[in-house]
This record gives structure tokens, sequence and C-alpha cells, in this order.
């Protein structure tokens, strides 16, 4: 993101933040959300649906610990979220047919199948862009939605709803983005360049403005009434300062930022920044989860800090006051076999996995739904991927009969024939 430098020498923002258009949005709400999104898929049975009774070979190398709701245990991996049972929910009974990375996960982040192994273009968009769509930021000033390490098998872009509602993208990208490229920053995206001020940044607007009034009627598609939409919500992102103050750890207390750690720890915390400033929508990628082979070391290494950066992350939230107006969910695409294999992982497995949700003024401390002996597949309250989109959307204060265009301007529902879990409300 960058101020200066386009066309007439104004202010302008590199794709993303030529975004966020000034307006009425058709809907309200009060919540976020963050979405902690696992690409690749994590193991169930050495997280949260372990099964202590099964051969090595099926358990995995874990123990289980006890948590803060009586009689549940969950994997000695995860000591952080044990210390947060009490707000969480795990659904032990996520279930699709699907054990392609990218038809898996465009499913489940869109509502929507589409995209393949073969063809990985986004078909629809995001929930976090239809959320951009449908209510925006929470306060003006910041970007709708906000995406850190865009990684691999992850559609978190808007596809046709236009780039007007990417979200802004930050991090590491180490895996590529199937989503389509997005843009990046940091802190320094939301300064004037050298030169600049405020006074000379509205003068080049107006100027900007005038220019484009002499060609609007040109434009039968409407772009120039979106390109100022999306200056004017540019200039308010450069010139309040939200954006940037959000990125500043130094207003945290050190204690603070030391129970998060580095890494994903630290842009858990910003995440939970973003949110305050009034950012709708953060996802959070954490690591690259396929582990076909070595699954010890992998997860003794990784889930150790997701750990850390997921569960600090709610107790932080609770303490805040922010848990109830803040959905967080922790998911991948799909969860690993009920064997390890002969390279000592965890190959695709969709027909069970676990999925963890706080917040967002839901029912927690329990598990949902049961897989059977080896966690193969659900024997009680299978849930599926609309499940997970109206879970996500019912939070935000939207319903499967709310819509959004396609290109041809007719309505798509937001996802296809699913329910909220009864036992979450």
């Amino acid at each position: 993101m960058q101020v200066g430098g386009l066309g007439l020498g104004g202010m302008s923002l590199a794709n993303l933040m030529e975004a966020e258009a000034a307006v009425a949005y058709p809907k309200q709400s009060k919540r976020s959300v963050i979405l902690i999104w696992q690409h690749g898929g994590p193991s169930q049975l050495d997280t949260f649906d372990m099964k202590p009774d099964q051969p090595e070979e099926v358990r995995g190398p874990w123990t289980s610990i006890g948590t803060s709701v009586p009689g549940v245990r969950i994997s000695e991996l995860l000591p952080h979220h044990a210390q947060v049972m009490d707000k969480v929910s795990i659904i032990r009974s996520f279930t699709h047919g699907n054990g392609d990375h990218w038809a898996a996960a465009h499913w489940m982040l869109t509502g929507y199948t589409g995209a393949t192994g073969a063809d990985r273009i986004a078909r629809n968009p995001s929930m976090q862009s239809v959320s951009s769509y449908l209510l925006g930021p929470r306060r003006s000033g910041v970007p709708s939605g906000i995406n850190i390490n865009d990684g691999g098998f992850g559609f978190h872009g808007a596809a046709f709803l236009g780039v007007n509602h990417n979200p802004f993208r930050i991090g590491d990208f180490s895996y590529g983005n199937e989503a389509g490229r997005l843009p990046t920053g940091s802190d320094k995206s939301f300064t004037l360049v050298d030169g600049l001020s405020e006074s000379r940044v509205m003068n080049r607007v107006s100027l900007l403005q005038q220019f484009d009034n002499m060609r609007r009627d040109a434009d039968s598609t409407g772009t120039f009434a979106g390109i100022d939409d999306m200056n004017s919500q540019a200039q308010e992102i450069i010139l309040s300062g939200r954006a940037r103050k959000a990125f500043d750890l130094s207003q945290e207390d050190p204690k603070l930022v030391e129970a998060y750690g580095p890494g994903w720890g630290e842009q858990a915390l910003l995440a939970r920044r973003f949110i305050e400033a009034g950012v709708r929508f953060v996802t959070l990628n954490t690591g690259y989860w396929d582990d076909h082979s070595n699954i010890k070391n992998a997860l003794n290494d990784k889930m150790v800090r997701h750990d850390r950066a997921t569960g600090v992350l709610i107790k932080d939230l609770a303490d805040r006051g922010m848990l109830d107006d803040t959905l967080v969910i922790t998911a991948g695409e799909f969860g690993r076999t009920p064997r390890i294999n002969a390279n000592a992982g965890r190959d695709h497995w969709p027909q069970a996995q676990s999925i963890l949700i706080a917040g967002g003024g839901y029912k927690h401390g329990q598990f949902i739904g049961a897989t059977n002996s080896k966690a193969e597949h659900p024997i009680d309250r299978p849930v599926k991927p609309a499940d997970l989109n109206a879970i996500i959307y019912h939070a935000l204060g939207l319903r499967a009969e709310d819509t959004y265009p396609n290109l041809a301007g007719r309505p798509i529902h937001l996802y296809e024939k699913g329910v909220v879990p009864r036992e979450l409300l």
C-alpha cells in the first residue's frame, strides 16, 4: 500500500486499499472474526480427538492432559488450549468427502465447491470478502479484512466481488496464494510518502476528482464511481492513522507480548489489535500441516507454537471482554489418516477432523459430536462445510438467504443447507 505516485501525482493505494468504498453497507454487526487457518490439514488424533486405547500406529506418539473442563482431555501438545477449554467448543465430527487440498479449502472458505488441484481458480468469494461486501469494517479508517501469512490451499480473496473486497495481506507467503495475488504491506504501508502533507494530499485528491468528474459519463460500468469510493476510503485510512497504530506493539504490556511469543504469537497479538481497531475479519495462517512424513518432529515444533498463539489469544480476548464479540475459529481443509503411514506421517483424510470455535456469542466448554474408535468417521452429530459457513455468518448477524451478486448481477446465497449446531446456541 502506498500514497503518492498515481497518475496526477495524487494519492493512491496498490490494489486492495484502492478499496473499502465509503458507502452505506446493507447490513450491520458488532462482531468480528479471527480465522486461524491451518492449511494442509492438521491431525485430529494428535490434537482434540485422541484415541488412547488404540495401538501407537493409530493413537500417535503423544498422551493426553486434563483441561479447564473436568473430564475433558486433549493432547499434551496443547497446554495453552487446555487452560481455555471452558471458553471453546471442539467439533470432533466435522466431515466431508473431498481429499483435494484446493477443492476442500475452496468449499470450506467460500461455501461452494469449484477449485481443484488441477484448476486452482477461486470460483466464489471467501467469507472474509463477503463480509467486506455486506458489512464493511466495524470502524472506518481501517481495512475490512486482513490476511496474515496467506499460504497455499487458501481461497481468502474476493473473486468476482472485485479487488476492493480483497483482504490486505501481510506476513510470510512462502507457499503461494491460490486466491490471486493480493496486496502486501506493513505499518509503513499506512504512512504518507516523504514530501506529502495532509493538505497536499487533499489538494491532489480534489484535482483528481475534478478530472474524474469530467470522464464519469463515459464510464457505463461504474468503474470511476468505484475508484472515487476507493480513494475516499484510502484517504481516511492514511490520514486517520488507526491502521498504522494497530501495528505498534510497543503500546502493549511487555509481559503480554512475551506471553504471546514470537512469530505466530506476535501475529495473533496483531490480529487482536486489528480487531480492536475495527477490522471485521482477520485470517491468520499458521504453519503447513500436510505432514505425510515424520509427523512427530513436525508437530513437536509447530503445534507448540500454534498452541501458544491460539491459547493466549483466546485468553487475552476473554480478559479484555472482547471474546463474546469476536469469533475465533481454528480449522484446516481436512483431517489426517487414522493410521500412521510407512513414512511416519499421516495422509489426507476428509472423513473426520476437529475444529475449534471460541467466542462469537456461542455457548462453549464442550465437545460436539464424536468419531468411531479410530477417528475414521463421525458416529454422532456430523457437521459439514456448509455448517461451518453457517457458524461464521450467523455470528456476524448474516443469514443463508442474504445474497451477493455474481458477475451477471444475479444474487447468490451465502451458503447452501448449512445450520449452526444446536449445542452452540
